[in-house]
Parts: C-alpha cells; sequence; structure tokens
C-alpha cells in the first residue's frame, strides 16, 4: 500500500502555493519559495528542487537550481540520464515507487526511496523540472501526482510571464 500524502494536507499546500503563485512576480523567487513551502510543509517530500535546461548546452543538460533538502553531487544531469533526464526527454511525469528497483536512478541519498520528477513547460517546451524525492516507499500517490504537476505547471507560467 502507497504510504501517499492525505488530501486535506495537499489541499491546504495546494492554497499556499496557488497563493504564493498570486503573490510572487518574480519566477526565480517563485521556485525558491515553492521549495521552502513543499519541503517544509509536506511530511513525506524529502529533498525538493528543480533542475532546469542549461540554455545552449550540447548535449542539453538539466541543471540543479532552488532546492531543499541535502546536498546533492548531482547538480548536472546530461538529458537522457536519471529519471530526472527520463522525465525532461520524455516530457511525462515520472513516478517511482522504489528507487534502488530502478536502473535509471542515479543514487543521491541511501535514505530516498521513492521519487517523482514532473516536467516544466514553456509554450509547450520542457525548460525543466520539479523533482521530489521521498524517504518512504510508494510516497507519492495519484493525488499527490497530481499536485505536483500541479506546481510545475504554476512554475511554467510564471517563466512565461517573465518572458512576455
Amino acid at each position: 500500500m502507497a504510504s501517499t500524502s492525505s488530501p486535506d494536507k495537499i489541499e491546504e499546500v495546494r492554497r499556499e502555493i496557488d497563493q504564493l503563485y498570486g503573490q510572487t512576480f518574480n519566477s526565480d523567487r517563485f521556485m525558491d519559495e515553492m521549495t521552502r513551502v513543499l519541503h517544509g510543509k509536506m511530511l513525506k517530500y524529502n529533498w525538493v528542487g528543480f533542475y532546469m535546461l542549461e540554455p545552449g548546452t550540447k548535449p542539453p543538460v538539466l541543471v540543479l537550481g532552488h532546492f531543499q533538502g541535502a546536498m546533492t553531487p548531482h547538480t548536472r544531469i546530461p538529458l537522457h540520464e536519471g529519471i530526472c533526464g527520463a522525465a525532461a526527454s520524455s516530457g511525462k511525469t515520472v513516478v517511482v515507487d522504489d528507487v534502488h528497483s530502478d536502473p535509471r536512478y542515479l543514487a543521491c541519498s541511501i535514505e530516498t526511496k521513492s521519487e517523482i520528477v514532473v516536467p516544466v513547460f514553456v509554450r509547450g517546451e520542457v525548460v525543466g523540472e520539479l523533482d521530489i524525492d521521498s524517504h518512504f516507499p510508494a510516497a507519492f500517490g495519484g493525488q499527490d501526482r497530481d499536485f505536483v504537476e500541479h506546481c510545475a505547471r504554476l512554475v511554467g507560467k510564471k517563466l512565461e510571464q517573465a518572458q512576455a
């Protein structure tokens, strides 16, 4: 059985993220504040961070941006490596209930048991992703997935506004 977040907690934090979206005009600050809220308020979100595609790099590379949690050795990830690379290159959310059984997993912490990675889109193109690790197996159920995808969409909208 999945040890997912409670629907009430997700709804409470979703409202806080939505409020933050309306009050924050800078995309960089929004991502920073979002990582703080998700890490601080969601018990099973033990590492929360953004990886953004570095413009102009060949081959494409994801670069660690704002994050909350332990330091990671993976500050630069080639686009087609790891679970992060899989999400960014496919443009699809990747949920892994047991990272140690997934050969794509780039080990960061022995405490990490499960992971969700959601692409961030700007005008239909992947520009980065929201990556969340948990110390709990199967921590990300359907409601978590919908919630994290919502957060990634808001970041995409904020980035689009910044480019307008």
